[in-house]
């Protein structure tokens, strides 16, 4: 028996993104000329497609399909990454210096989407072969396992946050990736070791990035006065800067929240979203539902968010297979981490990272890709021992 309240969990915030993709396009519209339901006609097709795989997988035998599955994607999209820089400009479209989708007539395709879901099953599937039998490591041999995952990785970040310019993406990945380490039985001074190199890299990133740079100030900008405030010192007004451009997407997203209030300005009647935040159903979905539902419709998406999280840390709790326990705990945890970065973006806490919320933002490729990843947890939750009544025991 699969996961049932999992599965409506999903269900229902798939339902509600496609009327999110109607309510908060107006704009994108009326600018571009397109019909009234084009977003909505094209999510519903994608939510379509990804409840016939999430149904069409859960119902596989995860002994015998999960890894073929999983290699699959991890193998194809892997290689797609590498191959979309040198694809010709009619399949993959250079924006702004990136390339991160694939072009094939009135279908785009992200491989990055796709792809997280087998690196996360081929790290579970390797470090339970690899560490299933050793024993206590010292921190040279802890070096010398996990180096080759590190240096697998770091290519994986060459693609993405050089080639593609999506670091949100890396840092998914790279928390998810860092914390199935430890749960393999990596110790505490590694895992700190990794966190601190990941963090020098990540700054690293961010300044061999100009367009980083100028994000990070226009962030900083919003938020020094209420920092500094904290820190009575004089050198360190010093970190003061003035931004040469308003942040005015966060200052609206901000806006917006502020204007939804506790119970929202109601379906369709948002402000912000025309115009003033720019596609508002992708990137800005939590500001655009704030506006028109309020705290109560943010605070319904989260919890559900938390629910479906919670219920794949607790199937992946209850399985007895070392690899289908990591991968359920990764995708808790892309799940997870894709969703505060998104939420801590919009409402001005981080740079924004252009990462998608996971079931709700306008997408295809992100919504097929949750649907593909949800009917994997769901086929390893049949797994999981349930008493006659179907609950978990």
């Amino acid at each position: 028996m699969i996961d049932k309240p999992l599965l409506a969990a999903v269900v229902t915030l798939l339902t509600f993104s496609l009327m999110m993709s109607y309510s908060l396009s107006t704009y994108t519209v009326i600018h571009f000329h397109y019909t009234d339901f084009h977003f909505f006609i094209r999510q519903s097709i994608a939510v379509f497609i990804a409840l016939i795989t999430m149904t069409i997988i859960s119902k596989m035998d995860p002994d015998k399909w999960l890894v073929p599955i999983s290699m699959t994607l991890f193998v194809t999209f892997f290689l797609l990454m590498i191959a979309m820089q040198f694809l010709p400009s009619s399949l993959v479209k250079e924006v702004g210096g990136a390339k991160r989708w694939i072009h094939m007539g009135p279908i785009s395709i992200a491989p990055v989407e796709f792809f997280k879901i087998g690196f996360v099953f081929f790290l579970s599937w390797s470090l339970v072969r690899k560490f299933k039998s050793k024993g206590k490591m010292s921190f040279m041999e802890e070096i010398r396992a996990f180096s080759p995952y590190v240096v697998l990785f770091m290519f994986i970040v060459v693609l993405i946050a050089i080639f593609q310019k999506d670091l949100g993406q890396v840092v998914v990945l790279g928390g998810t990736l860092v914390i199935l380490f430890l749960l393999v039985g990596s110790s505490y001074k590694f895992f700190l070791t990794l966190v601190a190199g990941a963090f020098g890299a990540f700054v690293a990133l961010i300044f061999a990035a100009p367009h980083r740079v100028a994000r990070i100030k226009s962030w900083w900008s919003t938020v020094q006065d209420n920092i500094l405030a904290l820190l009575p010192f004089e050198g360190v007004q010093n970190l003061r800067v003035d931004a040469a451009k308003e942040p005015y997407q966060i200052s609206n997203s901000l806006n917006a929240i502020h204007n939804g209030g506790y119970l929202g300005q109601g379906l369709g009647n948002g402000q912000f979203k025309l115009g003033y935040l720019s596609e508002v159903h992708t990137d800005f979905i939590l500001a655009g539902v704030s506006e028109e539902f309020g705290f109560l419709g943010l605070a319904f998406v989260t919890f559900t968010i938390l629910f479906i999280i919670y219920r794949i840390f607790k199937i992946a709790s209850k399985v007895s297979e070392p690899i289908y326990y990591l991968f359920c705990v990764g995708m808790g945890l892309l799940i997870a981490f894709a969703f505060v970065l998104n939420a801590y973006g919009i409402s001005g806490i981080t740079p924004i990272k252009g990462i998608a919320v996971p079931f709700l933002s306008y997408g295809g490729s992100h919504i097929l890709a949750a649907g593909l990843a949800i009917g994997m947890v769901l086929m390893i939750s049949k797994k999981v021992p349930r008493d006659a009544q179907g609950r978990m025991l």
